[in-house]
């Protein structure tokens, strides 16, 4: 699998560009805040539907611009695919598949497979647990699209039911104070509901988390010695909300009950404070080199190697995981820039046989010779040819005809 392809039409710095792509190794070389890493956040949208750098859509339409257009051609299988995405402010994405409108921007997701390895990695390890919730459920989504639809009912039912809580918390409040009006019972009555609702829903996006993580596991700890060139080990633990829900692959409906039970036992703590106290919104996936956690106990240097593993681990459950689909594009975004001279070459020898690797760098040296190829120049929202990379003698030269 590998991008032909990018089209851009007010995306970021971008009012228009038509790229023309092809498998192997791709360096955008430029200054910093030229662009770059637009490219590869264009690439990524394609893949995921999501941007690693912001939270929602606005700022990805370009100022002044009423909408933006990604469109990319992508080589699977010997046949072409064109996946087109409209992004509009404030109104619901549109998605087109070989020009054919598609109902939802979702059921573009599986057509691109992605791994993106950013500087933003490291809040993988070092940040709170909401980034490492995301990882999982984004690699899940990339295993299986189906995902996208449970994480987005999950979304959906904890925020409604959210919104229950509170209210039925401040109806409790007035009975208390002895303020008139009623209306508590009705919330209490409502919430059941929405708490069968996200025990099914959460018990199926535990499921697939807990497989997740045990795809990874292995992995990881093998990525991070051959990236770190030492052995942690590295050790993952899925911490749930529900008690005693380990990390295996029960069936979801155990995970719902088990969901359920617990969301019956928290009730009133939750009406009283207003917040879901238990669900998949509250895990954490737990890192650990050797015998201490990651987080707040890792250097720096193996912060980064736990960071890179996590992405080499996902890059080989997609290209050998069970659904098929072919191999993810890989997207480097000026990372070669954080690294120590050794993880960098290491890296760059675990990447080199994939199929397709885009990179972003501001200078060329930053680029191990193992990851070699053609070099695109970009720079003022324009993106052109320099020359060839072939650095067998000298690694870091380059041609710089303009």
């Amino acid at each position: 699998m590998y991008l032909s392809a990018l089209s851009l039409t007010d995306f970021r710095s971008y009012a228009q560009l038509e790229l023309e792509l092809t498998a192997g190794r791709t360096t955008f070389l430029g200054p910093n805040g030229q662009g770059k890493t637009n490219l590869l956040e264009a690439v990524a949208y394609l893949s995921t539907l999501g941007s690693h750098r912001v939270g929602s859509d606005a700022p990805l339409v370009r100022l002044g611009a009423e909408r933006a257009v990604v469109r990319g051609a992508v080589v699977r299988d010997d046949r072409s695919i064109t996946i087109e995405l409209e992004l509009v402010p404030g109104k619901a994405n549109r998605a087109r598949i070989n020009r054919s409108p598609v109902p939802r921007p979702r059921e573009v997701l599986g057509l691109l497979r992605t791994v993106l390895f950013a500087p933003e990695d490291l809040a993988l390890v070092k940040g709170d647990p909401g980034g490492r919730r995301g990882f999982l459920d984004d690699l899940l989504v990339a295993r299986a699209p189906r995902y996208a639809g449970v994480r987005a009912d999950y979304e959906r039912v904890n925020k409604q039911r959210t919104t229950l809580l509170k209210t039925a918390g401040m109806a409790r409040r007035g009975s208390r104070s002895g303020a008139s009006g009623s209306g508590g019972g009705g919330d209490l009555s409502t919430l059941d509901v929405w708490d069968e609702h996200l025990s099914r829903v959460g018990g199926e996006l535990l499921a697939g988390r807990l497989r997740v993580v045990e795809a990874i596991r292995g992995l990881v700890d093998d990525a991070y010695a051959k990236v770190s060139d030492s052995r942690g080990p590295i050790t993952m633990e899925y911490r749930s909300s529900v008690p005693e829900l380990g990390s295996d692959g029960r069936d979801p409906a155990a995970l719902a009950a088990a969901l359920a039970a617990e969301l019956a036992r928290l009730r009133p703590q939750e009406i009283e404070r207003g917040v879901s106290l238990a669900g998949p919104h509250r895990d954490d996936l737990a890192l650990s080199v050797g015998d201490l956690p990651a987080r707040g106990y890792a250097s720096q240097g193996e912060s980064w190697s736990l960071a890179l593993a996590l992405r080499l681990a996902s890059y080989e459950v997609l290209r050998e995981g069970e659904y098929g689909g072919g191999e993810p594009v890989l997207l480097l975004d000026d990372v070669f820039a954080e690294l120590d001279t050794s993880r960098r070459e290491r890296l760059a020898e675990l990447l080199a046989p994939a199929e397709q690797v885009l990179i972003t760098a501001a200078v060329a040296g930053d680029v191990p010779a193992a990851l070699s190829g053609r070099i695109l120049s970009v720079g003022s929202g324009t993106v052109g040819d320099i020359a060839d990379m072939a650095r067998e003698n000298t690694p870091g030269a380059v041609d710089e005809r303009s």
